[in-house]
């Protein structure tokens, strides 16, 4: 391999321009091809120089360049089987959310990542982001059990609602959005999800058959923890309360207060759905006459990356880990653990029943 880590794009939508940016911009990281089937590979290439090599299918990519690297940012239907052609050709991976359309498929492209002696990063951006941690940390400060409450609604039109009924050919919005939130309350409670239900709603006949734009998921930890999310998409979805991120233990509680990210118009907003801006910290303690002993204190959020700046920590996160072999078998874990917590609250959706987890 030579010093600069030689990587081809493939997918060039919005999440695949914004790592190609971040590969741009990283020095050791050399883009070798764009790879797309329709124009965003010749839009993306304009707008970072108009230099790179463009190919409609992967297959082409692939053997023309001969990369270090495979950044997959393509439908999830796509994943596996794009992810498993690169190990066997020897690169590297990264891969958006989630892993695979099935969770056989993810154990798969694992399976092969650790048969390959390759690197496998999962696009879970929301372990890049500075205040999310700090989210976790304190988390972890309010005893147990915990409740966890969370949702991300998001009222899309034109091209946005365009992504989302494409989106759900192969996934629900549960799924799709719910890994990153799963992996969340796994972060927080640090135990084992026991049970799961969930219901859904289909809101319209645009989207795919046998699909449903809302869901809401409920999970049992083995500690006594619970937790929802919940998720919709479409022109029908309500914009009140689209936005809640709390949780709450004995001890108090903490809650992500996105005043500006959580406005009106917001909720298809790529960029606003990483914004934190303050934590409000909650403490349940009472004095002798019943009252709060401390009041309510805030948490002004200085380190706020926007969108672009945390795919470009993703990146370097990626990069460390070829570099310096860092050991990803429980990140790895953790993606396919949360993908199949997530398709289990899928199956309750789909069956009415409460699904026992292994």
């Amino acid at each position: 391999m030579n010093n600069k880590i030689r990587v081809l794009i493939v997918g060039c939508g919005n999440m695949g321009a914004s790592h190609a940016k971040a590969y741009h911009s990283i020095e050791d990281f050399s883009i070798c091809g764009l790879v797309s089937t329709g124009k965003s590979k010749e839009l993306l290439n304009q707008e970072l120089g108009g230099s790179y090599e463009l190919f409609d299918n992967f297959e082409e990519g692939m053997r023309m360049t001969k990369p270090d690297a495979v950044c997959i940012s393509t439908y999830p239907d796509t994943h596996e089987a794009i992810a498993l052609e690169a190990f066997k050709r020897g690169c590297h991976v990264f891969v958006e959310k989630p892993v695979a359309d099935t969770v056989e498929g993810a154990l798969r492209v694992a399976k092969a990542a650790k048969e390959a002696d390759k690197k496998l990063v999962v696009g879970y951006i929301l372990r890049h982001h500075p205040s999310w941690e700090r989210f976790v940390e304190l988390s972890k400060t309010l005893g147990k059990p915990l409740v966890m409450r969370m949702n991300l609604n998001q009222q899309s039109k034109g091209d946005k609602w365009k992504v989302h009924q494409n989106l759900m050919k192969s996934l629900s919005p549960i799924v799709d959005c719910g890994v990153h939130y799963i992996d969340v309350m796994c972060q927080m409670t640090g135990a084992k999800p026991l049970q799961v239900s969930a219901i859904g709603a289909r809101l319209t006949e645009d989207i795919p058959k046998g699909n449903y734009n809302y869901g809401q998921l409920q999970i049992r930890f083995d500690d006594g923890s619970v937790g929802w999310y919940e998720a919709g998409w479409g022109p029908m979805v309500s914009e009140t309360a689209f936005f809640v991120k709390d949780v709450f233990g004995p001890k108090g509680s903490v809650s992500i207060v996105a005043k500006e990210a959580g406005g009106t118009g917001k909720s298809d907003s790529i960029e606003a759905h990483t914004k934190t801006e303050s934590l409000r910290v909650h403490h349940a303690d009472l004095d002798e006459n019943g009252q709060f002993v401390k009041e309510d204190s805030w948490i002004n959020l200085e380190d706020e990356p926007d969108h672009q700046e945390l795919c470009t920590r993703e990146q370097k996160y990626f990069l460390k880990a070829i570099k310096e072999n860092i050991d990803l078998s429980a990140h790895v874990g953790d993606a396919v653990n949360s993908l199949r917590v997530a398709f289990a609250c899928d199956e309750s959706v789909r069956t009415g029943k409460m699904v026992e987890l292994d």
